[in-house]
């Protein structure tokens, strides 16, 4: 299976020593990331780096240990299921359709999330954090 993760889960492993973090960074899985939403979320690298209360080079270390984890879905794959997906997101949030569009380009995928309203999308399979630990490790 495919996993797909959201910014939410991406930032919560930058910010903070999480389950989250651990399952990203101990899992064998890799996960997948839209490219779009990665350079539009390099603007908030510095941020990221505030809240994580690490040092620089820490910051910089770990960072780099997410990104070994993370395949890059790329823009040319999601063109042809962004109508889809936005179709699927436009009454819950239209900010997630990239990451709807990179369920629906990998089949036997599903979006990880902790957006409660995620989980009301038709079609597409969210699973929680609570969800991926069950999946991942039972």
């Amino acid at each position: 299976m495919n996993i797909v993760i959201d910014s939410n889960i991406l930032f919560s492993a930058l910010i903070k020593d999480s389950i989250t973090r651990k399952i990203i960074l101990i899992s064998d899985s890799y996960f997948l990331f839209p490219l779009v939403i990665f350079e539009e979320m390099e603007k908030y690298k510095g941020d990221l780096f505030r809240k994580s209360g690490m040092d620089e080079k820490s910051f910089g270390e770990l960072f780099n240990l997410i990104l070994k984890k993370i395949v890059f879905v790329p823009d040319e794959v999601l063109y042809s299921y962004r109508e889809d997906a936005l179709k699927l997101v436009e009454k819950i949030d239209i900010n997630d359709v990239a990451f709807v569009a990179s369920v629906l380009a990998y089949p036997n995928s599903v979006l990880w999330s902790d957006d409660k309203k995620l989980k009301k999308l038709k079609n597409v399979e969210v699973l929680n954090t609570k969800d991926i630990i069950d999946f991942l490790y039972s």
